[in-house]
């Protein structure tokens, strides 16, 4: 009777143990997100900046302004242009209602007045764009030039983080790889939040991440892994750079 309890005792001992090495214990990844950089179209100094890192912005809403001196010397360039452009087309037109002008003036007249309120328009929009608005709702993940600072044309002076960039990646083995699909959820846990968040596969590597040798053995394969990405509807817990753990929908108890 002993010898038969010594042994359902080591079977369920053994059982455990291979439940131990078959449960799949998730993978390790993390926080990346798609940051939205704002920069001026010119180059220019920073005047005011109106807001700071961590402040939660909704789309219009003022970012910062970059000093419009040159702009609106343009502005205030092509407005005289246009006065003149239009006082040299109505002279065309009473010249030719008096027989004085030709057909052939009014029209080119009136062509270097298109040309003149063109130049105008574009002069106003390039003033305008010197005051930068938030293109999106998020918050400010980090601020690269203060005001006094010089910034170049195309550099940013602000990020900005919409909630719906927040993805998680992740590597997988090859061995895997089969069994993940786009559109798969997927279970994300991390040390600082309260609950398991639920997430769904947005994109899986065609490619390993090193170059393979040509022949592969079964250990070498082994080792190869897949960059996999997910994207929660529930990104408020998670922070840009946080380790996490990934399991699969099909492997949870």
């Amino acid at each position: 009777m002993t010898a038969h309890r010594i042994a359902l005792v080591g079977v369920a001992l053994l059982a455990l143990a291979a439940c131990s090495k078959t449960a799949d214990p998730g993978y390790q990844g993390w926080v990346e997100a798609d940051l939205i950089f704002v920069s001026p179209d010119e180059a220019g100094r920073v005047e005011t900046l109106s807001v700071r890192e961590g402040d939660a912005v909704e789309k219009g809403a003022p970012l910062f302004t970059v000093d419009p001196d040159l702009q609106q010397a343009d502005v205030d360039m092509a407005k005289a242009a246009v006065t003149n452009a239009t006082q040299a087309y109505e002279r065309a037109q009473a010249l030719l209602k008096t027989q004085a002008g030709t057909p052939r003036t009014v029209e080119e007249t009136e062509a270097t007045l298109r040309t003149a309120q063109a130049r105008l328009a574009s002069a106003l929009t390039r003033l305008a764009r010197r005051k930068a608005a938030s293109p999106v709702s998020g918050s400010v993940q980090q601020i690269y030039y203060r005001p006094g600072e010089l910034v170049p044309a195309g550099r940013p002076v602000v990020s900005l983080l919409p909630p719906g960039n927040i993805k998680i990646r992740f590597f997988v083995p090859e061995t895997v790889l089969p069994k993940i699909a786009l559109g798969q959820a997927v279970t994300i846990h991390c040390d600082g939040c309260k609950t398991d968040v639920p997430a769904k596969v947005t994109f899986i590597s065609r490619s390993s991440e090193f170059t393979p040798p040509v022949i592969y053995s079964l250990d070498e394969r082994s080792k190869l892994v897949f960059l996999i990405e997910a994207r929660t509807e529930a990104p408020d817990g998670l922070r840009v750079g946080q380790p996490v753990d990934v399991r699969l929908a099909e492997t949870q108890k």
